[in-house]
């Protein structure tokens, strides 16, 4: 019964695919799982609306929304008839072809992204050696979407919001793939399946999930830092900054168009979270080993509407990022950490077991970060301004 309702969805598929004519079977069955991806995500997309707005309410010591549905729980369906009914209007002076396709390829490469990740035991699309990769060589054209869409709107706003979300995007992708590499040098391979796989094993009923060692644990701490900067989320959403950009890149935007870039940013949140479970949260594993009668999905799932949560609650919590400081943080602070956080990697890998590497791994974790914090500190020291007086 438990392996059963753990592989109730590829028993389910492999039953459908049974019932067609063998010509037909590898086509249906990647046709089946590419529906249930573009049918999942979405579905989670209006439901993690509706969380976010519930919750930055309670933050802010409001109801939220609470009109449409019971408990407001419909407001997704009234947000998107209405995005639909909304008239798309284009610039005058715009390129109309690149301004069409900018949310399109936005949305279709966050799709792509899913082929990759383990999201249950035997539940992913392309089990590729080199999944890893294919992620975030996927993930870069995202970049030139959102670059595509200020530049065809004619608009300063939009360009230079444009500008903004590149510069941030390209600086914290280093430290994305640096932490990433991480994970690869301990477990020796590109695949996601094979880096879940690693850390689903148990001892004394706890898992060898990454995170629980002093390397992985820096390296899941810059990850996910890099991820909510990757994204625009708060505090690093600044390509959105609405105090002197308007609605940045996405101004000149409207109707189902602008519907595309909110649903295209929510699905890059759920990548990103998912790449970041694979890597250091064990993938679809349980937390204990007594729990592995829960069906892996719900427990992939499960993180992910977690790591969802935490980035809510910090958009909720912390302000708005000035620009100089968001580049500071990532080329003075972020990337140099990353860097010899894989020193320790290097450490962790040669000393064997025993309570030796511990230590040591954990005062190299220590020491690092104070280094990297000073000369942080030292870099904001400004230089006093002489002013010169009108006589």
């Amino acid at each position: 019964m438990v392996g059963t309702l753990d592989q109730i969805f590829v028993l389910l598929k492999h039953w459908i695919v049974g019932l067609l004519p063998p010509v037909l079977q590898p086509v249906v069955g990647v046709l089946l799982s590419v529906v249930a991806i573009i049918a999942t995500f979405p579905a989670l997309f209006a439901l993690t609306t509706v969380i976010e707005r519930k919750g930055l309410g309670r933050i802010q010591n409001r109801i939220g929304p609470n009109r449409t549905g019971p408990l407001g729980i419909l407001q997704p369906v009234a947000d998107g008839i209405k995005s639909l009914t909304k008239e798309d209007i284009v610039p005058l002076n715009a390129d109309a072809a690149v301004h069409f396709l900018a949310p399109l390829v936005l949305v279709v490469a966050v799709f792509l992204e899913f082929a990759v990740l383990p999201m249950g035991r035997n539940m992913v699309l392309v089990d590729m050696d080199a999944g890893l990769l294919f992620f975030f060589a996927i993930g870069a054209s995202t970049e030139l979407s959102i670059f595509m869409a200020g530049w065809s709107s004619r608009n300063k706003y939009s360009l230079l919001g444009a500008m903004r979300a590149v510069a941030q995007m390209i600086s914290y992708e280093v430290p994305l793939l640096i932490s990433s590499v991480a994970v690869v040098m301990i477990t020796g391979s590109l695949s996601l399946v094979k880096i879940v796989d690693a850390q689903n094993q148990y001892t004394w009923g706890l898992p060898h999930w990454y995170i629980f060692t002093p390397w992985g644990c820096a390296a899941f701490v810059m990850y996910a830092v890099a991820a909510t900067a990757e994204t625009n989320r708060s505090p690093f959403d600044l390509p959105e900054g609405e105090s002197e950009l308007v609605a940045g890149y996405f101004t000149e935007y409207s109707g189902f168009k602008f519907a595309l870039f909110f649903l295209g940013e929510y699905l890059g949140m759920f990548a990103i979270s998912g790449l970041g479970t694979a890597l250091f949260l064990g993938g679809w594993s349980a937390p204990f080993s007594f729990l592995q009668f829960v069906p892996s999905w719900i427990w992939f799932f499960g993180k992910v509407m977690l790591s969802i949560c935490v980035m809510i609650w910090v958009r909720g919590t912390l302000p708005r990022m000035r620009q100089d400081q968001l580049m500071n943080f990532a080329w003075k602070f972020v990337i140099p950490f990353t860097l010899l956080n894989l020193v320790n990697v290097v450490v962790w890998r040669f000393m064997g077991e025993g309570w030796a590497r511990w230590i040591v791994c954990s005062a190299i974790v220590v020491v690092a970060y104070v280094a990297m914090a000073r000369i942080g500190m030292r870099s904001k020291k400004i230089a006093p301004r002489s002013y010169r007086y009108a006589e």
